[in-house]
């Protein structure tokens, strides 16, 4: 499953919401998840991504070996697999 992420480091509070499909930059297919990842860690030597990936695994219940960033390493815009 691919999961279209807009990323939010260095927040206050970590929180994962679930994004309408209009509020969205990425062109939707059916079955894709767009979701707001807030994580407090900045985004310096990828400490965010790591963030996220914990925070996704969280969210789905499962390994965070199991999550994958497909693109968007240095950007808010990013892609996950989901195996």
């Amino acid at each position: 499953m691919r999961v279209f992420v807009k990323a939010k480091p260095s927040a206050k509070e970590e929180k994962v919401e679930k994004q309408e499909a209009q509020q969205n930059l990425w062109q939707n297919k059916e079955g894709d998840l767009h979701l707001k990842v807030s994580v407090k860690e900045p985004p310096v030597e990828g400490r965010a991504n790591q963030a996220i990936i914990k925070a996704l695994a969280k969210y789905f219940n499962t390994s965070p070996t199991r999550i994958t960033l497909i693109s968007g390493a240095s950007s808010k815009n990013k892609v996950f697999e989901i195996k």
